[in-house]
């Protein structure tokens, strides 16, 4: 029997075997603890441990299972919270309370629990791997598809009648081309360090409208893409993250909280229960999948978290569902990473990160993508993942290594928090490669204006940059009157465009026809009043017109169920205008 050879923290080792092969699952010790080999030499096995190794000592047994780490994969994720490893923490807590007990050993889904299952296929039906033989509801939000696992096809050769059936129960038989007989079931298993196989990747060309003006206008990102959200502590990652999961069009939301605090996960749980889903009326869990692996959880099953969460979003993927990824924060994750390392004593690189870094950062993220999956259907997967650099350097490792693999990154500010401007991502710092991509959908839906007006809004932005130097430098006064003009509008645009309120119930979330038709009065504006100041008319007298604060409340006055009220605003701000002179 292989046992215990020595232990340090979750790394644990055995002497002198070869019964196990790399990436294997196995279980440590009499509590039988979760771990995976990471390294094999001719002396020693190398094996990491997901659970907390308190009271495991040398001597003891390990087993080998002969499959990768896996997670199971079938009807009963959604609406539920699990840990790294795919552990159901509620269920959990009725047995252990508060805190895990080493060990323990859950099935992912409620396997008591019965679906109304309709069958799509017949006897003497031909299936191909992805190919769907079931459906049932799994929320009132979304109907559930089983496939044929990645690697199987074959004959039906005997269907049950539709009806009420459990996650393990038979539902058809499938006899193989070699002619072994396999029951489908409900539910597959599939490794999450193993991509799950598509047909085709699809070139991007459709935004993820998330109803933010600063992320929809000026940075967006397409279904299919892949976003960081850099930031010092207090600068709003975790925030940004909730706005994006509730409000974006997205079906189904994965949040994973990868080393982040327990009570940012209490409120996560606490408002997607309480958050009404726009799509369907109900509560917002009915389409989110919850992956806690807080920070005082074991540090290997933080590294776990990621693939875990990866794994279950390219399973809905391939129901041809769209799919969106919240992962806070990778940091964290890759803190993981470099302690199991030093552990390991493997030769550390820049601040102490394991050399690989980069590439298990890239293994991460490409796996976004907008796919046709392989029955067919078109789905994706967009990746969003927060970074929490120490003291808001974006120089250090993970940040620089993240923008080598994501076209979006959203910096944010620790001024603009501390000023209370939200989301505070900097305009300046910020940027999104999709913008090419997704001008054909732009000029589909609302011609040339909406990418015109967004580049207009850009320019006035920078332009506002450079003579903020110049004001620093020398004041404001010296300047002429089309620049002081040029950082009022600035001002309009931060204040009445890119600030935007969660706890409004009109600005919390912003269709992109207001968007675009905010945008449209703020430069129709700026248009007159520079004819006005061509006239010699200087820009402290159109301050007291009182027009931009009217422009700053849009967001507020003009509900997003009436437009029609922004038409309003173009005869105002001429009346106004004509009375200054």
């Amino acid at each position: 029997m292989n046992t215990v050879y020595s232990i340090n923290g979750p790394v644990v080792k055995v002497k002198d075997t070869q019964d196990f092969s790399m990436m294997e699952m196995v279980y440590v010790g009499e509590q039988r603890l979760v771990g995976e080999v990471i390294g094999i030499t001719d002396r020693f096995t190398t094996i990491q441990v997901y659970e907390g190794t308190t009271g495991l000592h040398p001597g003891e047994p390990v087993y080998s299972t002969g499959a990768p780490l896996s997670v199971t994969l079938g009807p009963g994720l959604l609406a539920n919270i699990f840990d790294g490893i795919e552990r159901p923490l509620q269920e959990i807590a009725k047995g252990s309370g508060a805190y895990i007990d080493q060990g323990v050993s859950v099935s992912p889904v409620n396997t008591d629990k019965t679906y109304d299952v309709t069958l799509t296929v017949k006897e003497g039906d031909t299936l191909h791997a992805g190919d769907i033989y079931a459906t049932c509801p799994e929320t009132p939000a979304i109907v559930h598809k089983c496939m044929l696992a990645p690697g199987m096809e074959g004959t039906i050769v005997k269907v049950s009648p539709n009806g009420a059936y459990r996650v393990n129960d038979t539902v058809a038989v499938l006899r193989t081309p070699d002619g072994e007989e396999k029951a489908l079931t409900l539910c597959q298993r599939w490794p999450i360090r193993r991509p799950r196989p598509v047909k085709e990747r699809l070139p991007i060309q459709r935004p993820l409208i998330t109803g933010q003006r600063v992320i929809d206008t000026l940075f967006p990102i397409a279904k299919g893409g892949a976003a960081a959200i850099p930031g010092g502590f207090g600068t709003g990652k975790t925030m940004t993250q909730h706005q994006l999961a509730k409000w974006c069009d997205a079906d189904i939301i994965v949040y994973i909280g990868c080393g982040e605090r327990g009570n940012e996960m209490t409120q996560v749980l606490e408002e997607f229960s309480q958050l009404v889903d726009p799509k369907s009326g109900r509560a917002m869990t009915d389409r989110t999948i919850l992956i806690a692996n807080t920070s005082n959880m074991p540090v290997a099953a933080r590294e776990a978290s990621i693939y875990t969460g990866i794994t279950l979003a390219e399973y809905y993927r391939d129901m041809g569902y769209h799919v969106a990824i919240m992962a806070d924060s990778t940091s964290r994750w890759a803190e993981a990473l470099r302690e199991i390392s030093g552990r390991l004593e493997e030769m550390p690189a820049e601040e102490g990160f394991p050399a690989y870094l980069p590439s298990r950062l890239a293994e991460f993220y490409e796996r976004a993508g907008y796919m046709v999956n392989l029955n067919g259907t078109e789905g994706s997967v967009t990746i969003i993942g927060a970074v929490s650099p120490q003291g808001s350097d974006f120089s250090e490792p993970v940040t620089q290594n993240t923008k080598r693999f994501v076209r979006v990154f959203w910096a944010l500010d620790k001024a603009l928090a501390y000023a209370r401007h939200y989301p505070a991502i900097n305009w300046n710092s910020s940027y999104s490669e999709y913008v090419d991509e997704l001008k054909p959908f732009y000029d589909k839906q609302y011609g040339e204006d909406f990418l015109k007006c967004r580049q207009r809004v850009s320019n006035i932005l920078m332009e506002e940059a450079q003579l903020m130097e110049i004001v620093k430098l020398i004041g404001a006064d010296v300047l002429p009157e089309d620049q002081k003009l040029t950082i009022e509008t600035a001002r309009l645009i931060r204040v009445g465009f890119l600030q935007q309120n969660a706890f409004h119930a009109e600005d919390t979330y912003v269709p992109l026809e207001k968007q675009l038709g905010m945008m449209q009065v703020i430069l129709y504006f700026y248009d007159q009043a520079m004819k006005k100041v061509k006239e010699g008319i200087p820009v402290s007298l159109i301050n007291k017109t009182g027009i931009e604060d009217s422009i700053v409340k849009i967001k507020y006055n003009v509900p997003n169920n009436d437009l029609e009220k922004l038409k309003e605003y173009y005869p105002m701000i001429d009346e106004k205008l004509a009375e200054v002179k």
